[in-house]
């Protein structure tokens, strides 16, 4: 596609700092060529190593530094995120960053603490003797992928041209009776051109063949047939339905209203958090020696501080700016609302470092065992008291219908927490009031009592809304809404169309990638600009980000506002990314690029620009979309990571058949289903940094895997008790323990053994005595226990003479050689299936499979794996997504042949 104006008419996308030049002249283009040496980019668009480069001889002769300067707005301290409930997708953007990439799907998260793994550390593909590099491997098989999307994209658009060709001849009979010629169809590509016709009157004219095709094609694309005419008339009309499983909203061929998302509206309204309980007159905070009594809301605010636990194993803790803000916070709340000594004198808390929470932690943690220590019937009580409290909240009734509703309760008061190195850190969250929160609700229906004395700030009845209930929070000033839970119809109609949007544009890729590839020469620099920008959101998976004011919000940036910092370049190929992204997490990537693109970027970061100055400085993340919608209407930058993701799912899964594990065992084909959905995470950038708890998790797989070897080996002993000729039938060998066992080892496990088997004994004990009691009979006596724990000794001493002599006692009823045997092979086959999950789990461990799943890959290409390989959904989709794509499994339920 052409340029969409020259550089005269487009308005600068920013003017601060220093600006390129609108033009690019041949001797520029010839001194860049000469600049960046030629290398191989066999592997342009895979991640190399998500780290520093070590040399960066290419900056140095443009920036006229021969170093990197470090970035400013990345603090030093690392911390682990903690979740709290900014990670609900709750927060309503502000207008200025309407046109963001970010949205309700979950972050890829690239955090600090350690660096993601190279791709030779993380992809396990398919088993090669040739020694070519992994990088390459992928390469090869991205481009395939790539092609093959070109080269379906190409036949889609031909059917779709063949189907509208009736229609075409007919127009052209009507022209050619009127006395006019036909005209040549465009086939939507214009030559470049710096006319200076406006933006919005070439969006206009290159609009109008693509739109027309793309209603065609969803047209054709929801049969008429699969939809009841009753059910039509129910969605068009918001009445209920006589049964929900007919509510196939998914099979509308008029695709939803987008303006009245509702017409009755009836719900409960918010449940808010409980009051702060008062600490105990004798826990006090311990100022500098002095004991302190706080008032009631600076008292709670320390009680915040106390459950982030103790300082010297809390990464919050720890961290200088949560500290900081923290205590910013707390001294506001201590001089307002006052902190006195003993006698009731004043007391003037300065400094946090004199601040002795000890005491307070103790109660606190004292609180916590409590709870955990309950008596079974306690907690059920508990529980009960609980669910009674949210019950009046968890539904309600939405043109009629029952529908869940997510998140009802008003958020507590805590310490703001956020993702990444989030400047506010440490902050307080301050208590939602009933006067902050606007209620929306059908006209008609009985608006919800708010606590007593208090009112609600506004109710509304905004019919376009599909929110119940709102407030803005202190922190951001970011708007929390009372939304439908993920499994509802409102929701599921959200992701439908998500996914059926990335899904048209498939029909469109090939144009896209062919305009951006040969606009990245553009002699214009705000062409240049845009199309380098498509091929980094296009190829490296980057969110297309957003200008912000910096001064409310955390530093965090996409493609489109890139700085001059952001990015380090190595000749001949390699760009090191280095910024914040969504939700403050740190991105640091290490790629390799088009050889274009490296001389691209290196000519944005022409001298003068320097740190603070934008990359794409002629472009902005709504031009850019602007720019998108040319090609397919509503089409935005953030549609090709759900694009990429799922073509790419779909490609490997057609080819799934060929491998022989498909035909496996459900183990096999789960782990090859993983495998593609690695595949997916890697090309595509999803990662993540290994979770604290990896390596203990596979040590003790290992040890499970272990003791069936273990176990193997007694009961192979226990066939030469019964028959020891079967050593020279089946050979010596047969009957040697594991290489991987050792002494230490097997004593180890015994002990294990003896202790497992102990706790059960004592368990069920415990659990006999508890139905007596609950039937008001007799408890057992201790000398029943002692008696049962006799099987303890037995075992210790088997074990014992075992080691002595090493033979091995059949046990069990009637043992015979034909028993045992049946017995190692069950064993040796759990030994497989763990082998299969450790070598799944093992892989993963540094790539973000839930990611890709629950927001990037259409589950519909899950649903349709699990019927065809014969794998039940449950084992790929817990219950909560089972519910929120329950959309996806209805609509492809008789669609053995569905593809993305």
């Amino acid at each position: 596609m052409a340029s969409d104006s020259s550089d005269d008419d487009r308005p600068l996308a920013r003017s601060n700092g220093h600006l390129s030049s609108s033009k690019i002249s041949r001797s520029q283009d010839a001194a860049m060529d000469r600049a960046v040496p030629k290398g191989d980019n066999s592997r342009a668009g895979i991640s190399i190593r998500n780290g520093p480069v070590e040399e960066m001889d290419v900056d140095s002769p443009v920036n006229g530094a021969a170093k990197r300067k470090s970035r400013g707005s990345l603090p030093k301290v690392n911390y682990k995120d903690g979740s709290d409930s900014e990670s609900e997708p709750l927060a309503k953007r502000p207008k200025h960053q309407l046109d963001d990439d970010s949205d309700s799907d979950v972050p890829i998260k690239s955090r600090v603490k350690k660096l993601p793994p190279s791709i030779k550390e993380t992809a396990l593909l398919e088993s090669s003797d040739d020694e070519k590099p992994l990088g390459q491997k992928l390469a090869a098989k991205k481009a395939a992928i790539e092609k093959r999307a070109e080269k379906e994209a190409k036949a889609s658009r031909a059917k779709d041209d063949s189907d509208d060709e009736p229609m075409m001849k007919s127009s052209a009979s009507k022209r050619k009776s009127n006395g006019s010629a036909p005209k040549r169809k465009s086939n939507g590509i214009k030559d470049e051109s710096d006319s200076d016709v406006p933006i919005a009157n070439k969006a206009k004219a290159k609009n109008a063949t693509p739109a027309r095709k793309a209603k065609d094609v969803k047209a054709k694309d929801v049969k008429a047939k699969d939809v009841k005419a009753k059910d039509v008339k129910k969605i068009k009309d918001g009445t209920p339905a006589e049964d929900d499983d007919e509510h196939a909203w998914w099979n509308d061929p008029t695709g939803g209203d987008d303006s009245i998302k509702w017409r009755t509206l009836e719900h409960n309204g918010v449940l808010f958090p409980p009051e702060h309980e008062p600490w105990p007159k004798h826990v006090k905070l311990v100022y500098d020696g002095t004991p302190v009594t706080l008032g009631h809301e600076a008292e709670e605010v320390a009680g915040f501080w106390v459950a982030m636990g103790p300082p010297e194993t809390s990464q919050h803790v720890q961290n200088p700016v949560f500290r900081k803000n923290f205590f910013g916070d707390f001294q506001e709340y201590v001089k307002k609302y006052g902190a006195t000594d003993a006698a009731g004198n004043k007391v003037d808390i300065k400094e946090l470092e004199k601040c002795d929470f000890s005491k307070v932690y103790e109660w606190w943690q004292a609180k916590v065992a409590a709870n955990k220590n309950l008596t079974k019937e306690e907690k059920a009580a508990k529980k009960a008291e609980k669910d009674k409290l949210e019950e009046p909240f968890l539904y309600c009734m939405w043109d009629g219908r029952k529908q869940k509703v997510g998140n009802f309760r008003v958020e507590p008061p805590s310490l703001f927490r956020g993702r990444g190195e989030h400047p506010k850190t440490g902050k307080v969250k301050r208590r939602v009031m009933p006067e902050q929160i606007i209620i929306n609700i059908g006209k008609d229906a009985k608006v919800p009592e708010p606590p007593a004395g208090h009112k609600w700030k506004e109710v509304k009845h905004d019919q376009t809304g599909t929110w119940l209930a709102q407030w803005q929070e202190n922190i951001n000033g970011a708007y929390k809404y009372v939304m439908l839970a993920a499994g509802s119809d409102i929701k599921g109609q959200s992701d439908f169309k998500k996914f059926e949007k990335a899904r048209s544009l498939k029909k469109y890729i090939d144009k896209i990638r062919k305009d951006y590839t040969r606009e990245l020469k553009s002699p214009v620099m705000a062409d240049r600009q845009r199309a380098t920008a498509m091929y980094l959101i296009d190829r490296l998976a980057l969110r297309a980000g957003n200008e912000k004011d910096t001064e409310n919000e955390a530093d965090t940036v996409g493609c489109c506002s890139l700085k001059y910092e952001h990015i380090t370049l190595e000749a001949p190929d390699k760009v090191t990314f280095d910024f914040l992204g969504k939700d403050s997490i740190r991105y640091h990537e290490t790629t390799t690029v088009d050889l274009q693109v490296f001389k691209n970027l290196k000519l944005f970061k022409k001298s003068p620009k320097t740190d603070g100055d934008d990359l794409f400085d002629r472009l902005t993340t709504s031009q850019l979309n602007k720019h998108l919608q040319s090609y397919m209407p509503g089409l935005t930058a953030k549609v090709f990571r759900t694009y990429n993701a799922s073509w790419t799912m779909a490609t490997l899964l057609r080819e799934l058949h060929k491998n022989p594990l498909s035909k496996g065992s459900v183990v096999d084909k789960i782990k090859l289903y993983n495998d593609c959905n690695r595949e997916v995470a890697v090309l595509c950038n999803h990662k993540r940094t290994i979770g604290a708890g990896h390596e203990n998790q596979m040590a003790k797989l290992g040890d499970r895997i272990k003791g069936l070897r273990y176990q193997v080996w007694r009961t192979k002993k226990m066939m030469l008790d019964i028959d020891p000729k079967q050593k020279k039938r089946k050979g010596a060998e047969y009957f040697e323990l594991d290489s991987e066992i050792d002494d230490e080892w097997l004593k180890k496990h015994q002990q294990f053994l003896v202790e497992e088997q102990r706790t059960k004994i004592e368990k069920k004990f415990e659990k006999d005595n508890e139905k007596l009691k609950a039937n008001k009979e007799k408890p057992l006596p201790q000398s029943e226990l002692k008696e049962r724990l006799q099987a303890v000794k037995e075992l210790e001493a088997k074990f014992k003479k075992e080691n002595k002599t090493n033979k091995v006692e059949a046990e069990g009823r009637g043992p015979t050689v034909e028993k045992l045997e049946a017995a190692v092979e069950k064993l040796e086959e759990r030994i497989k299936t763990l082998q299969t999950q450790a070598e799944d789990r093992e892989g993963n461990k540094e790539v973000a499979l839930g990611t890709s799943k629950i927001n990037y890959i259409d589950p519909r290409l899950t649903v349709v794996f699990s019927k065809k390989f014969d794998v039940p959904l449950e084992k790929l989709f817990p219950k909560t997504l089972r519910e929120k794509f329950r959309w996806a499994i209805a609509s492809v339920e008789d669609q053995d042949d569905w593809e993305f």
